[in-house]
């Protein structure tokens, strides 16, 4: 199936299931786990073989910075729609999605020279897909973290607006927070850990970049973590921790990519 074809489809269904969320979130359909996750799981096939096709090459795969950004968006979704089975989560398809529709459109628009990695580099590879894991897991969180401060804020102002109908209480959207978090820093460890394994320099020219960025947003989550259970963080604070752990890492993982591929 042609690429354009694979990305039509997988464009279309993510727009279907943000206007189903949207119209959910404004009251005018019901919540319907079923065909959420069945126009989830729909978009993902295209989107993944558009993957199969654009990102993984001969002996190995493309990951430039928009290559990067259609996987980890395919990662972002199918992590968000196995959540959603277990967790109140539904509110991050709002954003979600959109994130998969602009990754997939400013893919096919640039055309950056690859960055392949080997397939045969089994040790890479596991470092690679640790880090776009816990990268996707975060942005997670980054979003949930948004809404938690944008939910408190509303009810400290005793405003029934549409954000305090349709979210869940704030103690839970605090217990899903901190989850995310939990399981980030895990897969963010391991990332770090593969990495000091299997690269040989961590600090050359082009990943000092990434490790200390990474090595800083770990410090933050950790330090999050610990607030947690020796202050009580909560609310507004835990979501400024979270967002400035995430910003962190973002930077790690995409800001070396910007500045090699889409400066120099």
């Amino acid at each position: 199936m042609g690429t354009l074809i694979l990305a039509v489809t997988a464009l279309f269904l993510y727009s279907v299931g943000t206007a189903l969320q949207a119209l959910h979130f404004r009251g005018r359909v019901e919540s319907n786990l079923a065909l959420t996750t069945l126009i989830g799981v729909l978009a993902l096939v295209p989107h993944g073989l558009l993957i199969a096709q654009t990102v993984h090459l001969d002996g190995g795969f493309d990951l430039s910075f928009f290559k990067s950004a259609v996987l980890t968006s395919w990662l972002i979704v199918f992590l968000l729609l196995g959540l959603n089975l277990t967790k109140p989560v539904g509110s991050l398809f709002l954003a979600g999605y959109p994130i998969a529709i602009l990754a997939i459109i400013a893919a096919l628009a640039n055309h950056i020279p690859s960055r392949v990695v080997s397939e045969q580099s089994y040790g890479m590879l596991s470092h690679v897909a640790l880090s776009i894991t816990a990268y996707s897991l975060f942005t997670l969180a980054a979003i949930q973290a948004v809404l938690l401060q944008l939910l408190n804020r509303q009810l400290k102002h005793h405003h029934n607006s549409i954000l305090v109908r349709n979210l869940p209480p704030l103690q839970t959207m605090e217990s899903v927070l901190f989850e995310m978090v939990w399981a980030g820093v895990v897969l963010l460890v391991l990332a770090i850990v593969t990495g000091a394994i299997f690269i040989e320099d961590l600090f050359a020219q082009d990943l000092a970049h990434k490790t200390l960025f990474s090595l800083l947003s770990l410090l933050v989550f950790v330090a999050l973590l610990v607030g947690r259970y020796t202050r009580g963080w909560r609310g507004v604070t835990a979501s400024h921790w979270t967002l400035a752990g995430c910003a962190l890492l973002m930077i790690a993982f995409y800001g070396s990519k910007f500045v090699l591929e889409l400066v120099f």
